[in-house]
C-alpha cells in the first residue's frame, strides 16, 4: 500500500512537469535530430562556399576565375541577410492564400531558443532552409560567367530570391498550393513530392539561367577565344565538396536522424555514382576519352536528379534515376546546346534545369511507399505523376516570367548594365570588376 502511494505521488509530480515542458517546447526537441540538422546546414553551405565556387571557378578562363567565385560568395552573404530580414517569414510563415507566407516572423520576431519546428529548434530549421536559398541563386551564375556585370548580379540576387525562390519554396515546402494540390484533384492529402529541392532548387535555377542566357546573349569573344578551363583540378575538388555536402542537402532534408535520412543518403550516393558512370561510358563511346569534366558533370547530374526523390525511392529506383540523369543531361549539354547555339557558359541549364525537371517527373514514377510513404505511378498512384507534371509546369512558368521581369527591371528601369563591355570581356572580369588577378 505504501509503495502504491509513493508511485501515485511520483506520478502526480512528474506528469504535470512533463506536460509543462512539452508546452514550453523543450521536450519536443530531439538532440539527435538537432545535431544532424546543424551538421547538414554546415554541409549545404560548404556546397556553395567553397564547393560551387571552386567547381565553377576551375572551368572558366584564368582571367575570370576570381569574378566567377565572387558570384557564389555574393549569393551567400546577400541571401543570409535577406533571410533573417524577411525571406524566412515569407517562405515558411503562416500561409496566405496558398501563395506566400505572412510577415509575422520578419527579423525573426517571436522566435526564441525555445521555439520548435518539428523535433528541432526553429533556429536550426531556419538555418538549414537558408542554405538552400543561398545555393539556388548561386547556381544561376554558372550560365552567365565571363560577361555578367557584378552590380547587376547583386540586384539580381535580391530580386530573384524574393520574387522567384521565395514563393516557390512556400508553394512546395511552406504549406502553399503545390503542397496541397491533391485536394483539388480528388486525392486528399497528396501534394508535390520534392524531398530536397528538384523543383525549388534545380528546376528554378536552371530554367532561370536559360532565360538569362538568352536575354544577355553570347559572350562576345567566345568564337575567337574558345573558353578552356583554367584548372580542372579546382573543378575536381569542387565536385568532391559538392558530393560531400550533398549528403547534408538530401539526407538532411529528412529533418531527422532516422531511417529516412539513411535511405536518402544511400539513394543519393547511388544515383551520383550511376550518373557519373553513365556519362563516362557515353564519352568513351563517342570521343574515346572519358574526361574529368565529363565525369564530374555526370556526378552532379546524378546528384541533382535524385534530389527530389531521395527520400521516396528505393535503390533500384535510384539506379534508374542515375542512369537517366547521365543520358538526359549529356544529350542537352553535348547535342541540344550546340544545335541551338545558346551560350550557357557552365551548363547551369543543361545540368540543373534538366536534372530538376526530370527528377521531379521521375519521382512521380518511382516513389515507393515502403521508403517514404508516398507512391508514384509505378506503385499504383497515377495521380501523383499528374501532380508532379503540374508542379513542373508551375515552376517553369514562375521561373521564366519572374526572371524575365527581373532582367527587364534591372536593364530598362534601374538602368544597370547587365553585361560588361566587350573590352572588359577581352581583358577579363577579374581586373575589370574587382581590380584583382590570379595572373
Amino acid at each position: 500500500m505504501v509503495k502504491k502511494l509513493v508511485y501515485l505521488v511520483s506520478a502526480a509530480l512528474i506528469i504535470p512537469a512533463a506536460v509543462f515542458a512539452q508546452d514550453k517546447g523543450a521536450a519536443q526537441v530531439n538532440p539527435g535530430d538537432c545535431a544532424w540538422l546543424l551538421t547538414s546546414s554546415a554541409l549545404v553551405l560548404l556546397m556553395t562556399m567553397p564547393g560551387l565556387a571552386l567547381f565553377y571557378g576551375g572551368m572558366v578562363r584564368k582571367k575570370n576565375i576570381l569574378s566567377t567565385m565572387y558570384y557564389s560568395f555574393a549569393a551567400a552573404v546577400i541571401v543570409s541577410a535577406l533571410w533573417v530580414i524577411g525571406q524566412y517569414s515569407l517562405s515558411f510563415g503562416k500561409d496566405i492564400g496558398g501563395i506566400i507566407g505572412s510577415m509575422d516572423k520578419f527579423f525573426f520576431y517571436g522566435i526564441t531558443k525555445d521555439s520548435v519546428s518539428g523535433t528541432v529548434p526553429e533556429f536550426v530549421f531556419s538555418a538549414f532552409q537558408m542554405m538552400f536559398a543561398i545555393i539556388t541563386v548561386a547556381l544561376i551564375s554558372g550560365a552567365l560567367v565571363e560577361r555578367l556585370n557584378f552590380g547587376a548580379w547583386v540586384v539580381f540576387i535580391v530580386l530573384w530570391t524574393l520574387l522567384v525562390y521565395t514563393p516557390l519554396a512556400h508553394w512546395v515546402w511552406g504549406g502553399g498550393w503545390l503542397s496541397k494540390l491533391g485536394d483539388r484533384l480528388g486525392a486528399p492529402g497528396l501534394g508535390t513530392l520534392d524531398f530536397a529541392g528538384g523543383l525549388v532548387v534545380h528546376l528554378s535555377s536552371g530554367i532561370s539561367a536559360l532565360v538569362a542566357v538568352i536575354y544577355l546573349g553570347r559572350r562576345s569573344d567566345i568564337d575567337r577565344e574558345p573558353p578552356r578551363p583554367n584548372s580542372i583540378t579546382l573543378t575536381f575538388i569542387g565536385a568532391g565538396l559538392l558530393w560531400f555536402g550533398w549528403f547534408g542537402f538530401n539526407a538532411g532534408s529528412a529533418l531527422s536522424s532516422g531511417g529516412q535520412a539513411g535511405s536518402a543518403f544511400m539513394a543519393t550516393n547511388t544515383a551520383a555514382a550511376f550518373g557519373a558512370i553513365t556519362w563516362m561510358i557515353i564519352e568513351w563511346i563517342r570521343i574515346k576519352k572519358p574526361s574529368v569534366i565529363g565525369g564530374t558533370s555526370g556526378l552532379v547530374a546524378g546528384l541533382a536528379t535524385i534530389t527530389p526523390a531521395a527520400g521516396f525511392v528505393d535503390i533500384p529506383g535510384a539506379i534508374m534515376i542515375g542512369i537517366l540523369a547521365g543520358i538526359s543531361t549529356y544529350f542537352f549539354v553535348a547535342v541540344v546546346k550546340k544545335a541551338l547555339g545558346y551560350d550557357d557558359s557552365l551548363d547551369a541549364f543543361g545540368i540543373h534545369g534538366i536534372s530538376g525537371t526530370f527528377g521531379i517527373l521521375l519521382t512521380g514514377l518511382f516513389a515507393n511507399p515502403i521508403v517514404g510513404g508516398a507512391a508514384g505511378l509505378f506503385y499504383g498512384k497515377p495521380v501523383q505523376f499528374v501532380i508532379q507534371v503540374i508542379a513542373v509546369l508551375a515552376g517553369i512558368v514562375l521561373s521564366v516570367a519572374g526572371t524575365l521581369i527581373i532582367l527587364i527591371l534591372i536593364d530598362k528601369v534601374f538602368r544597370i548594365k547587365l553585361r560588361v563591355s566587350a573590352q572588359s570581356e577581352a581583358s577579363g572580369l577579374d581586373m575589370a570588376l574587382h581590380g584583382e588577378s590570379e595572373e
